[in-house]
């Protein structure tokens, strides 16, 4: 049965729909009102708290940290700075990727590791021979996501961060509302945004103090829904939705290098050894797929419900069902989510297609029901993320 986060005792009273999920073992807000529609505006247009605690975290420390950072990870440590933060895959022994999450350098020989899925395992079965340390502190420490356009602001109100000089990808250290916490300028929604660890047991003096300091800046607690719309608008990749991890995985399709997820650019196959450099040495050479976005042709839609007397009805919330993609007639790979984007008026979609027809503006054809009965319309292949403000990487922050 799941569990409340450490955030529980503010968010269950705001969660007027009562819609729930699990995520991890905890109960998760899908949406605070009966639709999501605010809490995306806020992500997009003002500031959102969204609740990640269910993350894993782990603390890697000690003389060999980095060594084993760097043997499970495909980036290269040795160009990571203490105060910086990766985003990576790591992968088995054949080259397949496990999971994918964020690296946080908090010292020379000390970082903290997110993941969607438990990886405690993983760590220690590679950490054999090495002077490390390995704490699981997914309970003992509470994390929330700030995030849109007005979160530095919030942030420069109620803590002692030095906002303005951190920069995109890097993580600082200081007081929110006098607690210590450390805040990364990180998150899922390709917004600006900073995400916040804190220790549990202060997570509701945290929570308070920003939504204290952000009342003059529309801050508005945001749940699971809103937060799908926002990361496939920035084209991030989900577990167990777009991919698999190879762990879970029961056949050979379900299995994905980086190059085939779009992560190639995250490999690093000059560093030296680590898990699955062999592998992956051979597979760069000729993915046989590729994770793209496909812009869906809004005006095939129309026409489409033309034909039997409806109106086009853009879809409320993000859909996680996979549907086929064609070339003509022949199957040549599937979109895993599709969103309407409120933001970019356009229907869109995180999709696995077949090479070649994953090069940019290739044409193709994607499956949509209506009335229980499937058609095809058109879509374009294009680049990814569908949504990039200038604002999410800008220093200092606007």
């Amino acid at each position: 049965m799941p569990v409340g986060t450490p955030f529980h005792p503010r968010t269950f009273p705001l969660c007027e729909s009562l819609n729930y999920r699990d995520w991890s073992g905890y109960y998760t807000v899908s949406a605070y009102e009966t639709h999501h529609e605010h809490e995306y505006n806020a992500i997009r247009n003002s500031a959102a708290l969204i609740d990640v605690s269910p993350l894993f975290k782990y603390v890697i420390a000690g003389r060999d940290a980095s060594v084993l950072v760097n043997r499970v990870i495909t980036r290269d440590v040795a160009r990571m700075a203490a105060g910086q933060v990766f985003y990576t895959p790591w992968c088995d022994e054949h080259g397949h990727v496990i999971d994918d999450g964020t690296v946080s350098r908090l010292g020379e020989q000390r970082f903290r590791w997110t993941a969607a899925e438990p990886n405690l395992r993983w760590f220690t079965q590679n950490a054999q021979g090495l002077q490390v340390t390995i704490d699981d502190v997914s309970e003992s420490l509470a994390a929330l996501a700030l995030q849109g356009p007005l979160s530095a602001q919030v942030l420069r109100a109620c803590s002692d961060i030095d906002i303005d000089r951190l920069k995109y990808f890097r993580v600082s250290s200081g007081r929110l509302g006098g607690v210590p916490v450390d805040v990364s300028r990180t998150g899922y929604t390709g917004d600006l945004g900073y995400e916040i660890w804190i220790p549990a047991e202060k997570a509701l003096e945290v929570w308070d103090a920003i939504v204290d300091a952000g009342g003059s800046f529309d801050v508005l607690p945001a749940g699971m829904l809103a937060l799908d719309v926002a990361r496939v608008e920035a084209g991030l990749l989900l577990i167990d939705v777009d991919f698999v991890g190879s762990k879970k995985a029961l056949i050979a399709d379900q299995r994905y290098t980086p190059f085939e997820l779009g992560l190639g650019r995250l490999v690093d196959l000059d560093k030296g050894a680590f898990v699955g450099r062999a592998a992956l040495r051979q597979a760069v050479r000729a993915p046989r797929r590729q994770v793209v976005g496909l812009e869906v042709e809004w005006s095939d839609v129309d026409a489409l419900y033309d034909r039997v007397g409806l109106a086009p009805v853009a879809p409320a919330a993000a859909s996680r069902t996979p549907v086929p993609v064609l070339d003509g007639d022949r199957q040549v790979g599937r979109a895993t989510t599709t969103t309407w984007s409120p933001t970019l008026k356009r229907l869109i979609a995180i999709a696995c297609v077949n090479t070649p027809h994953h090069v940019e503006g290739t044409r193709l054809k994607f499956e949509m029901s209506v009335e229980g009965t499937r058609h095809f319309v058109g879509a374009r292949v294009v680049r990814t993320p569908f949504f990039n403000p200038s604002r999410k990487t800008a220093t200092p922050p606007q």
